[in-house]
């Protein structure tokens, strides 16, 4: 496991203007307010919620797409500006895998197209090299040649997250953010889609952000884990240890309320 986090967030705030309010004194909402949490190679951290306390934002955060209003957002050690430069940087390092492959996968494009692009778009790798990949990446992720040639409405919900994650590897990141990757699926698949993330990170050593509202299954998958409530980290430490002696009462709320595994 490396030393120095590839993503490294400092005290972030995230403060949106509510459509309630006056005209000129808009309430606000502070969606991540103060967290500092990092994530290294070679690791699964779990981060666990009710829906709303901010996990999405967060997680919108790390991969760039989100803004801060305070704080730092650290990339290998190096203050991160998030500028089109900057955020085409972090998106080689960082991938995210949404939570519904339906609507995160382009209706239109085949599965080939689907995984050619984040090449297309970084100008990485020669024609014949970018075909190559595709090929090794479907078999990562456990899906026959003939998806390549298929539209996401022809495969299954578990088959079109497998093409979510193939298309995350694309560009060897160094960590993977998974935003609630099984919580569409049905209750069947969602244990394969764990073991693939599991197993791609041991044999890849990548980094992972698990996100999910289930705290059972996010002890399942992670090393480290993080609660968080009302945009605030309340609890972190290892998964075992928080499950063993959790210190916070809402930690303690989230694993009474939820009795399954999956």
């Amino acid at each position: 496991m490396s030393t120095t986090p590839v993503v490294d967030l400092r005290d972030v705030h995230v403060v949106h203007k509510s459509r309630t309010g006056k005209l000129f004194r808009p309430d606000r909402v502070h969606a991540v307010n103060g967290v500092n949490i990092s994530v290294s190679k070679g690791e699964t951290l779990g981060l666990v919620g009710e829906s709303g306390c901010g996990k999405s934002t967060l997680a919108r955060v790390m991969v760039g797409l989100q803004p801060v209003t305070s704080g730092e957002v650290r990339f290998k050690g190096e203050q991160m500006k998030l500028n089109a430069a900057g955020r085409k940087k972090l998106g080689r390092a960082v991938s995210v895998v949404f939570q519904d492959p339906a609507t995160a996968l382009n209706p239109r494009m085949i599965v080939r197209d689907t995984l050619l692009d984040p090449f297309k778009v970084h100008g990485v790798l020669e024609p014949s090299e970018r075909e190559n990949r595709v090929k090794e990446l479907l078999d990562l992720v456990g899906l026959p040649q003939s998806a390549l040639d298929v539209l996401p409405r022809q495969i299954s919900g578990g088959q079109r997250q497998r093409v979510a994650i193939a298309r995350a590897l694309a560009l060897d990141p160094d960590v993977i953010i998974a935003d609630e990757p099984t919580s569409a699926l049905d209750v069947s698949v969602r244990a394969q889609v764990l073991n693939l993330l599991s197993d791609l990170k041991d044999q890849l050593g990548l980094g992972l952000v698990f996100i999910s509202h289930d705290i059972n299954t996010v002890r399942y998958i992670s090393d480290r884990m993080a609660v968080m409530l009302a945009g605030q980290i309340v609890e972190t430490g290892q998964a075992d240890q928080i499950f063993a002696n959790p210190t916070h009462e809402y930690t303690r709320t989230l694993l009474s309320a939820v009795p399954s595994l999956l």
